[in-house]
């Protein structure tokens, strides 16, 4: 990952496989794919940890990349009677761009997809607890559930009595998949500390690994082509590891700016760049 903060040109190689989707999407004179609004969230954890997911080389979208919990929005993620405390949409909205109903939406899907892929659920009675143990047979029934679309997230919290804590996530970024690419998502990134008493898990059919990762040496292995970083993915990690603390990481930034890079061409080679805001 080279340059990372505000004003500075983000700028990385295409590889051969997305050369060709770009010049192929140049050629046919194609219409951009509607993004699919999406959530992920960068679970971390003292000193300095972020919980990690390896995507199985059969996923369509980045297989085999190495990223953070996230998926979808879901249109149960719509559901009214979803419990909620902290900031409202409204307050959301103003940090994430867009209008209360939408910021709603995705800052459900973060939560739930959190839960979804690695059991880690950010709830509780009230404001001033969180849930410390979700790891039994009835929580993998309804982590099941909603995997299978079965349920909403609203419908597992009100029947255990439990509200969505959104103080417990903080903004961090918000990336649009660029426009040449088939499948886009208009992705925002979240940030959240392990509830004390939780473990998450790697049981999920999208990856085939997963565990907790220094973001230094994550981004290092990345520049070293070990693994498979996307520069999102790559993006948030820097930030990480830059942060004053890891309590003012997931407090997160007061606005998210969306980010999305554009192919050029670099002393003869294809790469993709954007200034950052």
């Amino acid at each position: 990952m080279g340059a990372w903060r505000s004003g500075e040109m983000l700028e990385v190689p295409m590889d051969e496989a997305l050369a060709r989707t770009h010049e192929a999407y140049r050629a046919g004179g194609a219409v951009p794919a509607v993004p699919r609004l999406a959530a992920t969230v960068m679970l971390v954890r003292r000193p300095c940890e972020v919980f990690m997911l390896r995507r199985a080389s059969t996923m369509a979208f980045v297989p085999e990349a190495v990223v953070f919990p996230g998926g979808s929005v879901d249109p149960r993620d719509a559901d009214e009677r979803l419990p909620w405390t902290g900031p409202q949409p409204s307050v959301w909205a103003q940090r994430m761009g867009t209008d209360a109903q939408t910021a709603q939406l995705v800052v459900t899907a973060a939560a739930r997809e959190l839960f979804e892929e690695c059991g880690v659920l950010l709830a509780g009675e009230d404001s001033r607890c969180a849930l410390a143990d979700v790891s039994g047979p009835m929580w993998a029934e309804e982590r099941q559930c909603l995997v299978e679309h079965r349920i909403s997230l609203a419908e597992v919290l009100a029947r255990h009595g439990l509200v969505l804590r959104t103080d417990l996530l903080g903004l961090r970024s918000h990336w649009l998949t660029p426009e040449f690419e088939p499948r886009r998502y208009d992705t925002y990134f979240f940030a959240a500390c392990l509830p004390a008493g939780q473990m998450p898990d790697s049981c999920t059919t999208e990856a085939n690994g997963a565990g907790w990762a220094d973001p230094r040496q994550m981004l290092e292995r990345g520049a070293e082509g070990a693994l498979r970083l996307v520069p999102p993915t790559a993006y948030n990690l820097a930030h990480l590891v830059s942060a004053s603390s890891l309590d003012a990481f997931v407090q997160g930034v007061g606005r998210a700016q969306r980010i999305m890079l554009e192919p050029l061409v670099r002393e003869g080679r294809e790469v993709l760049s954007c200034l950052l805001p």
